[in-house]
């Protein structure tokens, strides 16, 4: 399309002499290629679509945000360049600028802002629109750990009052049924059976919503972790030796695939048992007692230390997925929701993370990661100086 400058310089090519018109071409050239190396410098990416809405110029970093590059996009609609949003209507409705928020999904999953502005020349004659994307991804997960910070704090609170509330009647409960059970032994063999079937009944209850509670509160309010050198294998073992009689008995296989001279960390070895009690208990949960398989792997680099639990049960949803550590969410008729928002933030206190993947009917993969605090920096090593 020609700009107005062009058009007043093909307008005056006769008057111009050859020198001339070759040194504004030059400098026409020169200004173009500046400009685009400024584009192609920025982290933003930067669209230019003519009036038909297709692309005529996209930078590197837009063919990074939209996984193409500038050859598959040159001349092509915007609409299919960008896929899931009906550019035609939202251009159309908007004479002005726009300013909307997209979530991607290829090349990767991330969160964007997009700025689109008309472009015209001084007599309002429509030359296109440009059109601005920024990645907001962090500032949407800062956001995001906000507000789940927020939950937690509130929780907390909830947490000392539940304490309060609940654990001192329940504690009152299990004293009036020892009293009650003391005065049912006094009474004859026939008298005492249906009673104490009741006595029972009510301190197991009891002794359910004590479980809850502990759980609730250790959730809510972990202790700070008391570290000491320990061998993440030893731990995994003393765990899968605590779950052997349910393992057995649903006859699962487990499968072990430990990293030769896997390095000592410095842990607090019950938080880390807690952790991986609850994340292989869930495991045997989910699957099948026919051919229920878990497998255990372990490996390191020299930043971090890796367990991963993986199991061929039912698998979670992408909708349980998301409410994965929500409190109180389970999947389980039994369950209380807990065990992987404890095991979270026992590995947060740690100064670790959880990843987790699963599909329905394949199986779920839960990996820890463990920071290797022996190996905060590594330090350089001179260079020999360079002759001038």
């Amino acid at each position: 399309m020609k700009t107005a400058v062009l058009e007043k310089i093909i307008s005056r090519l006769d008057q111009i002499e050859p020198g001339e018109v070759q040194a504004l071409l030059s400098k026409l050239v020169r200004e173009k290629g500046f400009l685009q190396k400024v584009f192609e410098a920025l982290q933003e990416g930067v669209l230019f679509l003519d009036t038909e809405r297709n692309v005529s110029f996209i930078n590197h970093a837009g063919c990074g945000f939209f996984g193409t590059t500038p050859e598959a996009v040159q001349g092509k609609p915007l609409e299919e360049v960008v896929r899931g949003v009906d550019w035609r209507s939202l251009l159309h409705s908007n004479r002005g600028s726009v300013s909307r928020d997209l979530e991607v999904f290829y090349p990767e999953n991330r969160y964007l802002n997009f700025y689109l502005s008309p472009v015209a020349e001084e007599d309002e004659a429509d030359l296109g629109h440009v059109m601005l994307v920024r990645d907001i991804t962090r500032s949407r997960e800062e956001a995001a750990q906000e507000i789940e910070s927020e939950k937690l704090n509130a929780l907390t609170l909830l947490a000392a009052s539940v304490a309060h509330e609940i654990g001192n009647p329940l504690n009152s409960l299990s004293l009036h049924l020892q009293l009650l059970e003391r005065k049912v032994r006094d009474l004859s063999t026939g008298d005492q059976d249906s009673l104490l079937e009741h006595l029972q009944t009510s301190r197991t209850e009891i002794g359910r919503l004590d479980t809850i509670l502990k759980q609730f509160l250790q959730a809510m309010r972990p202790s700070k972790p008391e570290r000491q050198r320990v061998k993440l294998h030893q731990i995994l073992e003393e765990s899968l030796m605590a779950l052997r009689p349910e393992l057995e008995s649903r006859e699962i296989r487990v499968e072990l695939s430990f990293s030769e001279e896997l390095p000592e960390l410095d842990l607090d070895p019950n938080q880390i048992k807690q952790a991986f009690y609850n994340i292989i208990r869930n495991a045997y949960q989910a699957v099948d007692q026919a051919d229920g398989e878990i497998s255990i792997a372990t490996s390191f680099s020299d930043y971090e230390v890796k367990v991963s639990i993986s199991d061929n049960g039912s698998g979670i949803s992408p909708e349980m997925m998301g409410a994965m550590f929500e409190p109180f969410h389970t999947t389980k008729s039994e369950g209380t929701g807990l065990g992987m928002l404890i095991v979270r933030r026992i590995l947060r206190e740690h100064g670790g993370e959880l990843e987790m993947e699963s599909e329905e009917s394949m199986g779920t993969k839960v990996t820890l990661y463990f920071p290797r605090t022996d190996k905060q920096v590594r330090l350089i090593e001179d260079q020999a100086p360079i002759e001038v």
